[in-house]
C-alpha cells in the first residue's frame, strides 16, 4: 500500500517520488514505534499479566489496520489525512511479547504479515481494474484484515499467562514499576533491541 497507494492518496504533489517517499516515511514511522510499543507494553504486561496486554495490542493492531481502510484520504480532509495515517501506522506495529523462545514467535508475525499482505495486493491488483484498485479496491485488504483480527482474539483468547507470571503473582512479587526496574538494569540490552528493530 505505500508502494502503491499512500503516495497519490495521502501525500499528493506534483512529484510522484515525493509522494511515493513520503508514504515510506508513514511505514518506518511503525518500525520506530514499534520498540517504543514494546517497552511499554513489556511494562504492563510484567505488572497486569501477558494476556490482557496480547489482548489489547491485538485489539490496538486490528482497529488501526482496519482504520486504514476506512480513512479519507487528502481530497477529503486535506492534511490530516496523511498524519492519521502515520499515527495508524504507529499503532498497527505495536508489538505482542512473549518470553525467551515463544517471543521469537511473535516477532515472526511481521515479516509474515509483510508477505500476506503483498500476496494479497498482488491477488487484488491482478482482478480488480486500475482505475478500481486507485479509487476504492486499495482498501479491501485493510478491511479483510477485520476476518484476521476475529480469528486471532479467539486464539489470543484461549491462551493463559505464562506460568511463570502466574508463579509471580501468586506469590505478590509482581514488581512495582518494571518499566523502572528493566531501564536501570538492562538499558543497553533495551537500546540494542530497538536499535535492530529500527
Amino acid at each position: 500500500a505505500a508502494a502503491l497507494i499512500f503516495g497519490p492518496q495521502f501525500f499528493p504533489t506534483d512529484d510522484p517520488l515525493a509522494g511515493t517517499l513520503a508514504a515510506f516515511a508513514t511505514f518506518a514511522v511503525g518500525f520506530i514505534a514499534r520498540p517504543l510499543g514494546g517497552v511499554i507494553m513489556g511494562h504492563y504486561g510484567d505488572r497486569i499479566g501477558r494476556k490482557s496486554m496480547l489482548m489489547f495490542s491485538m485489539m490496538l493492531m486490528g482497529i488501526a489496520t482496519v482504520g486504514i481502510g476506512l480513512l479519507p484520504n487528502y481530497a477529503a480532509i486535506g492534511m490530516w489525512a496523511p498524519v492519521m495515517l502515520a499515527v495508524l501506522m504507529a499503532v498497527e506495529y505495536s508489538p505482542s511479547n512473549k518470553r525467551a523462545l515463544y517471543g521469537a514467535f511473535p516477532q515472526m508475525g511481521l515479516p509474515i504479515g509483510i508477505i500476506a499482505s503483498n500476496v494479497v495486493f498482488i491477488v487484488v491488483t491482478n482482478i480488480m481494474a486500475p482505475e478500481m484498485f486507485q479509487a476504492w479496491g486499495w482498501r479491501i485488504p485493510f478491511l479483510f484484515s477485520a476476518v484476521l483480527v476475529g480469528i486471532a482474539l479467539w486464539i489470543r483468547l484461549r491462551v493463559e499467562d505464562s506460568p511463570a507470571f502466574r508463579k509471580v503473582q501468586s506469590k505478590d512479587e509482581v514488581a512495582k514499576a518494571p518499566l523502572l526496574d528493566l531501564l536501570k538494569n538492562h538499558l543497553g540490552t533495551v537500546l540494542l533491541a530497538g536499535a535492530m528493530s529500527i
